[in-house]
């Protein structure tokens, strides 16, 4: 069967097989790769998922992309591999729903992509005779996710950076207690910045030998399982293929862009609700029209999205007729019109992050952590400002064990602990610091993965 192609969002690359664009990561042009052409489902197609297990409705989805790159019965088994546990559908009331995807092995919506990029890259590289140097920025979650995902992985080794500041003990001890070809590196910065470092090693000539690419939702192969869950959500909770809202928190927009994909593919998504913490530069964009980078990015409760520019808004706004290059800047804006119609954002702060947090839990017994609670707080301004009476669903995207603090000073208990958070407690962490400086990474680099 003919591969899929994918383009740059730059539109200064030659298109790529999907095998090219994982293996590249970010294009030559720096754009972001995204199909060329978006597959789709039929009505017929919705309805013969019905009561198939999440690994079989992801290896139906996905082969409508790795068509040519990965046989049907290779993505299967893969998916059946990557997707060993569960993924619940709660009913809160008659109309809303969360999605917990905090069950998997890092207790983070990222095990999703991250277990599913491992069995690609794994499958790609399984022949190969040099390394393969994975660069991740992470603000909370991704690192934790790739590390595990890719851990003891032959031929590919995983540099992970992160703000020490910014991520919570537990975040930091997933991804510093594995070893082997895992290195976390703790750097003086932000989460910009250490997303900045990775872009600029990306395109540097100096470390051309190197076979680098990234496991950040800049690679496609973040985002396409995460298309999964959406179709997942909505032929669970609307059989009949009725609209559905979604909310989801969103900080670097990967998340979310499975939603806009699972949209374009023909799941009837009544709205696309988008909530963000204070680093709002997104919602001053859908009120204004104007862009504006937040730099430094804000710290906020719901760490994971402390993200002042979100790379994956240039995928956004490509999927609307505009072009934003990776500095932020919009050469050609958007259809405004389009957008708005699909897409609602607000902008959450961290005292009514806490204020969720609480409500939730005395008016639902509905436990929630700081993302989940921008999400569940996103839906109910969206639905007070436009009431409907389609069903909706909102993302719960980590486990609340991660951030027992907060929980315990809101909620007066601390969450039970998930036994994949519980027996890292004990490990001995190790990790390198470094400044936010670009000559120091590339030092960092050559001295670790130059042959």
């Amino acid at each position: 069967m003919e591969s899929m192609l994918f383009a740059s969002t730059n539109r200064q690359a030659p298109e790529v097989t999907l095998a090219e664009a994982l293996l590249q990561g970010q294009a030559p042009d720096r754009g972001l790769y995204l199909p060329v052409t978006i597959p789709s489902f039929t009505r017929e197609d919705f309805a013969s998922l019905r009561e198939r297990s999440y690994p079989e409705v992801a290896s139906i989805v996905l082969r409508k992309y790795t068509a040519g790159t990965f046989p049907d019965d290779s993505l299967d088994a893969m998916c059946h591999r990557a997707y060993d546990f569960d993924v619940p559908l709660e009913r809160v009331d008659v109309q809303r729903h969360i999605m917990r995807l905090d069950c998997g092995p890092t207790a983070s919506f990222k095990d999703f992509a991250g277990r599913m990029m491992g069995q690609m890259f794994g499958k790609l590289r399984e022949n190969a005779s040099n390394r393969l140097v994975i660069l991740t920025a992470t603000s909370g979650d991704t690192g934790s996710a790739i590390a595990h995902a890719f851990y003891g992985i032959p031929n590919i080794e995983v540099a992970v950076l992160f703000p020490p500041a910014e991520v919570s003990d537990r975040q930091r001890k997933q991804m510093t207690t594995l070893g082997r070809n895992i290195t976390p590196i703790a750097v003086d910065g932000k989460f910009d910045d250490c997303q900045a470092l990775v872009k600029k090693a990306f395109a540097d000539e100096n470390l051309r030998d190197i076979q680098l690419t990234s496991a950040n939702s800049i690679n496609i192969g973040r985002l396409l399982p995460q298309i999964v869950y959406y179709v997942y959500a909505a032929v669970n909770l609307v059989p009949e293929n009725d609209p559905i809202i979604i909310s989801v928190p969103s900080g670097n927009f990967g998340d979310m862009m499975g939603a806009l994909l699972a949209l374009r593919m023909g799941v009837r998504i009544e709205k696309i609700v988008i909530a963000t913490n204070t680093n709002d530069e997104v919602p001053n964009f859908f009120e204004t029209g104007r862009y504006q980078k937040i730099v430094p990015s804000r710290h906020c409760l719901s760490n994971a999205m402390n993200v002042g520019h979100p790379s994956n808004f240039a995928r956004v706004l490509a999927l609307y007729g505009g072009w934003m290059d990776e500095t932020g800047i919009i050469r050609q804006m958007p259809d405004m019109t389009h957008l708005k119609k699909e897409l609602w954002a607000t902008s959450i702060n961290d005292e009514d992050t806490r204020r969720t947090i609480q409500s939730a839990w005395k008016d639902n017994r509905l436990l929630l952590e700081p993302h989940g609670a921008t999400g569940w707080l996103g839906l109910q301004r969206y639905l007070d400002e436009n009431p409907s009476s389609s069903t909706a669903v909102s993302i719960e995207t980590a486990h609340p064990a991660k951030f027992p603090e907060e929980i315990e000073k809101l909620l007066g208990f601390s969450p039970e602990v998930p036994p994949s958070l519980a027996k890292v407690e004990q490990k001995k962490e190790s990790y390198r610091t470094m400044p936010a400086d670009y000559g120091a990474f590339r030092e960092l680099i050559l001295e670790r993965y130059k042959s």
